[in-house]
């Protein structure tokens, strides 16, 4: 990420992350997963009062899984589903009402079709931000074997942000392609990546996502744990496409 993308444009800040060590690169595992946080209907389609067009992001998250699929990768997908009453919400959904509309059995709260599925992947459901507040994904990695989180999905500022916090928090390498990501507006997208790749995980292209994937050793499958350094780099050296 260069300067000029970043949301505040304040020379200064460059200086003030690299003084705190932030941004340094993460090392990445061999035994990686696909984590789709929330790509359902009420959020990739802009008819909905929650939702925006996500039509990039959806399709670039499909490449992610196709290369994902060829390596036997566990893949998880989230979706936000709630009680018809409620209830279960909590104070969440009194802060953001909105969220209501999400109710089980509603064509709201379907993975959104265009996404590639397989009988071997999971499917969590989730009442709050993060992926793993409240469910049992973190079990569900580990006993798969899984080192390494390429997070992916919506939003950039809510449940994604939330999911790579308690990621890392939860001892995962976290990995965000940049492609795979969306929110309702650019401004939190923009800030919300520009924090993960500080703090909680390497933000990265789709393309560096697809060759990590592709490189993976054979044994990778099998679920055996190493960890494969990758060079070190520091928040204001990433490229300029990010």
């Amino acid at each position: 990420m260069t300067a000029a993308d970043r949301p505040a444009g304040d020379p200064d800040t460059d200086r003030v992350y690299e003084r705190a060590g932030w941004g340094q690169r993460v090392q990445r595992g061999i035994r990686p997963a696909v984590l789709v946080v929330d790509l359902m209907r009420g959020f990739t389609e802009a008819q909905y009062a929650t939702g925006a067009d996500l039509t990039a992001e959806v399709r670039a998250t499909a490449r992610l899984l196709e290369a994902a699929r060829e390596r036997a990768l566990p893949v998880v997908f989230t979706v936000i589903a709630y009680d018809a009453n409620g209830l279960d919400g909590g104070a969440w959904l009194q802060k953001a009402p909105g969220l209501g509309i999400l109710k089980e059995g509603t064509p709201l709260v379907e993975l959104d079709p265009r996404l590639p599925r397989d009988t071997r992947d999971t499917i969590v459901s989730k009442k709050g931000a993060s992926a793993f507040f409240g469910t049992n994904l973190a079990a569900v990695l580990v006993a798969q074997h899984v080192d390494t989180v390429l997070l992916c999905g919506a939003t950039t500022s809510g449940c994604v942000r939330a999911s790579a916090v308690d990621s890392v928090q939860s001892g995962f390498t976290t990995l965000v392609p940049r492609e795979c990501v969306g929110d309702r507006a650019q401004g939190p997208h923009e800030a919300n990546l520009f924090d993960i790749d500080a703090k909680y995980g390497d933000v990265i292209s789709l393309e560096d996502a697809l060759a990590y994937v592709a490189g993976l050793p054979p044994h990778a499958a099998a679920g055996q744990t190493q960890t494969a350094p990758v060079p070190a780099a520091s928040h204001a050296e990433l490229p300029a496409e990010y």
